[in-house]
C-alpha cells in the first residue's frame, strides 16, 4: 500500500532539533495510548482495527436503502458532524458530483444542512428539493446543538408533511449517543434507524465512524477501503519513535516553527477535491490546540487558485506563515495542451505537454518562490488520492493533532471556548433554560 510521506527539506529544521523531541513524545506517546485514567476520549486511535464488520456491513445495508428510496440525501450536522464525512465525498467523486444526471451518477445528490441559520439558505434547498424524494441524516450527540436541531426540525416537518408521519420514519436516519440525550430520546420514541456515536470520541476525530462511514457509502465510496488505509495508518504510527515516525515529525516540526514565530499554518492544496479536508483539518487542528491562549492559527488555501488573490501577501506580508502541502502525485485524468497556429496566448512553449506535469512544476515553483520568501513549507504527498490513501491521511492528521496539542501543553480533545457565543446567544434569544 502507499505510504503517505513526509518531507521537511523545505522548512530549516535541522534533523537533530526534531530528535531533541523524542523522550517527550514517547512519553506523551504512551500517555495517548494507555489512555490514562481513562479520561481522554482517544477512542479513534484503535479503532481502525477494531471497528467490526457487522457494524460495517449495516451502515453499507442502510446506504442502499437509502439510494433506492432518495434523490436526494440531506446530511443535517455541524463541525465534526458533517465536515469529515463532506471532505471524503468531495475528494474521492466528481468535482461536479450533484451537476451529474442521475444515470450516471446512480446516487443521490447530497446536501448539508445545519451547519449555519441562513433562511436563504434552507429556503433555497428546500425549493431545490421540489417535489422529488428525500431522505434525512441527523447528526448530533446531544440533539440541541442551535443549528443542526433547528435544521431537523424543520426537515422532518417536510417529510411528515411531505410522506405523512410513517413513511416519514423510514427517511430518517439518526446519528447520536448511545445513551442519553433529546435526539437519542426522539430516535427511540419515533422508531428511527440509529447509529451509535462512540462515547469516547469526540466529533472531530469521528470521521471514520458511522458519523462519516453512512453519508459516504450513500455516495458511492468504499468504506471498506477506507478503513483498511486507516488501518495501515494505525499499524505504522503506533511506534513511539520519533526517528520512524513520519507523523510525529510533522507533529514536532510545527511546535518548532510556531516556537520561531510561525503562528499561522496554511494547510494548501493544488487538488480542488481537496478543499474541504482543509476545511475539516481547520476544525480539527483549531478547535483542539486553540486554547489558554496558545496555538497555530489553522488555514487553508487551493492553489494555484488563491495565489492569484493570496500570493502577494505570502510571499511578501508579515513572516508569520508556514504551509503545509497535501501534494497528490498522480491524477486519475490527464490532458495534454495542443499546438495553435496563431499561439496569441503564448501557450505554443508547452505544446504537448500534460496538465499534471504543469501543475506539478507550479507547485515547485511556488514552493522556491515561498521558502526563498522567508515561509517555510511542509510536503505530505500520497501518491494517489483513493480511498485507501484518504483513510492514511486521515488517521495521519488525527494522531499528529493530538501529539502536537499534547506536545504545547493544552488539552486536545476539548473545546471550552466554543461554548461563550452559544451563552450569549441563548441569553439574547431570551431561552430560560
Amino acid at each position: 500500500m502507499n505510504n503517505v510521506k513526509l518531507d521537511l527539506q523545505y522548512t530549516q529544521i535541522e534533523d537533530s532539533e526534531i530528535l531533541k523531541y523524542g523522550k517527550q513524545v514517547k512519553k506523551l506517546h504512551d500517555k495517548l495510548h494507555k489512555n490514562t485514567n481513562g479520561k481522554m476520549p482517544v477512542g479513534w486511535l484503535t479503532l481502525p482495527c477494531s471497528i467490526n464488520d457487522e457494524l460495517l456491513n449495516d451502515i453499507k445495508d442502510c446506504s442502499e436503502k437509502i439510494k433506492k428510496m432518495s434523490e436526494i440525501f440531506i446530511v443535517i450536522g455541524i463541525g465534526g458532524s458533517y465536515l469529515g464525512a463532506r471532505a471524503v465525498i468531495d475528494s474521492l467523486t466528481s468535482n461536479y458530483y450533484n451537476e451529474l444526471a442521475g444515470e450516471t451518477r446512480k446516487t443521490p445528490q447530497i446536501f448539508y444542512v445545519g451547519n449555519n441559520i441562513s433562511p436563504d439558505y434552507i429556503s433555497d434547498l428546500i425549493e431545490l428539493i421540489g417535489t422529488r424524494d428525500v431522505c434525512v441524516n441527523v447528526i448530533s450527540k446531544s440533539g440541541t446543538t442551535t443549528e443542526p436541531a433547528i435544521s431537523f426540525r424543520i426537515f422532518r416537518e417536510l417529510l411528515e408533511n411531505k410522506y405523512g408521519i410513517e413513511e416519514a420514519k423510514k427517511r430518517i436516519f439518526v446519528t447520536t449517543d448511545s445513551k442519553k440525550g433529546a435526539l437519542k430520546i426522539l430516535a427511540e420514541q419515533q422508531g428511527y434507524k440509529t447509529f451509535i456515536i462512540p462515547e469516547d470520541i469526540g466529533g472531530r476525530y469521528s470521521v471514520l465512524t458511522p458519523v462519516g462511514l453512512l453519508p459516504v457509502a450513500v455516495a458511492g465510496i468504499n468504506i471498506d477501503k477506507i478503513i483498511e488505509g486507516a488501518r495501515f495508518a494505525q499499524e505504522k504510527y503506533n511506534d513511539d519513535s520519533l526517528k520512524y515516525n513520519d507523523c510525529y515529525k510533522y507533529a514536532v516540526a510545527r511546535n518548532i516553527l510556531y516556537e520561531r514565530e510561525k503562528n499561522i499554518e496554511m494547510l494548501v492544496n493544488y487538488e480542488p477535491k481537496l478543499h474541504y479536508i482543509g476545511e475539516w483539518w481547520k476544525q480539527l487542528f483549531g478547535e483542539s490546540e486553540g486554547k489558554d491562549d496558545k496555538g497555530i492559527f489553522p488555514s487553508a488555501a487551493d492553489f494555484t487558485t488563491d495565489l492569484h488573490s493570496m500570493g502577494q501577501y505570502i510571499q511578501e506580508g508579515r513572516k508569520n506563515i508556514f504551509e503545509t502541502i497535501v501534494n497528490v502525485k498522480q491524477s486519475n485524468s490527464d490532458l495534454e495542451i495542443k499546438p495553435d497556429e496563431d499561439n496569441l496566448d503564448k501557450l505554443n512553449y508547452l505544446v504537448s505537454k500534460k496538465l499534471s506535469y504543469i501543475n506539478a512544476k507550479a507547485m515547485e515553483g511556488t514552493i522556491k518562490a515561498h521558502v526563498e520568501g522567508g515561509v517555510p513549507n511542509i510536503l505530505i504527498s500520497i501518491e494517489k488520492l483513493n480511498e485507501e490513501t484518504l483513510g492514511q491521511l486521515i488517521y495521519f492528521f488525527e494522531l499528529s493533532c493530538a501529539m502536537s496539542g499534547s506536545i504545547l501543553g493544552v488539552n486536545p480533545f476539548d473545546q471550552p471556548g466554543v461554548e461563550k457565543y452559544k451563552k450569549n446567544m441563548f441569553e439574547l434569544l431570551g431561552k430560560n433554560s
